[in-house]
């Protein structure tokens, strides 16, 4: 047994008996890490372990035991490490970090290394917290595009971002290879030029310029599609989202 301390976001809680609960982590040190929670059902927790402690996206820091090829750990103290001031209490922030917290759960499943992968994620959930309101309009619509930035730039962390060396001009994009080709390729996992040029824009943003990006809904909900649909062929067992619906009935 090795005790831990480190940095985690709370992915997932779910009750297992007896009032406890099963909470699954994206941890700075020791990547994804699920434990088992002891929490009365009164809901104040003993100690420092509170119920609304294990709310999904919750940035906490972690005094826990770990053993070596165990599927379930201890936790012995949580604490608040960062405390939002707007994601709970906007309806599409919420909506975006709800998809974010479930995409996460599968898209991090497996990994066991994660200061890069938890420093990039703790710190697009304080900036889409902290992130100004734009007027829609000339200047975009504030943080609509914040998941599709996230989901893109999250590929480079696990190893198969799109690879960007391609010649100018109409270019199919292969989802299997991860990269844009002069012609179709002989299986049906592809992009059409026109497509393709969905991913180019997408990769062109990032969290501070993404507001300057109009998209319609539709294209909006079509680079989810296409963005999850890469993750699925890249990932093993990668579901379909549910939380998927939601943003699609706001954006």
């Amino acid at each position: 047994m090795a005790l831990l301390t480190t940095q985690a976001i709370v992915l997932r809680s779910f009750p297992y008996n007896d009032g406890r609960l099963i909470v699954d982590m994206l941890c700075r040190q020791g990547g994804r890490l699920s434990f088992a929670v002891s929490v009365p059902k009164g809901g104040a927790g003993r100690g420092r372990l509170r119920r609304q402690l294990f709310q999904p996206l919750t940035l906490v820091e972690a005094e826990c035991d770990v053993r070596p090829n165990a599927s379930l750990h201890r936790i012995r103290e949580l604490r608040l490490d960062y405390a939002y001031t707007t994601l709970p209490f906007d309806e599409a922030r919420l909506a975006q970090g709800l998809f974010v917290a479930e995409f996460l759960l599968y898209a991090t499943r497996g990994e066991q290394q994660g200061e890069a992968l938890y420093d990039y994620v703790a710190a697009s959930l304080e900036w889409l917290d902290q992130a100004p309101r734009h007027p829609a309009g000339r200047t975009g619509s504030g943080t609509a595009n914040f998941h599709l930035v996230f989901m893109m730039r999250l590929s480079r962390l696990l190893g198969f971002y799109p690879n960007l060396q391609q010649n100018d001009g109409e270019r199919w994009f292969d989802l299997r290879g991860g990269c844009f080709l002069s012609a179709p390729p002989l299986h049906h996992d592809y992009l059409a030029p026109q497509e393709a040029d969905h991913l180019r824009l997408l990769m062109r943003m990032d969290f501070p310029t993404m507001h300057l990006f109009r998209l319609t809904r539709w294209q909006r909900n079509r680079c989810v599609e296409i963005v999850e649909t890469y993750y699925r062929l890249h990932l093993p067992q990668f579901p379909e989202l549910r939380s998927l619906d939601v943003l699609r009935s706001l954006w």
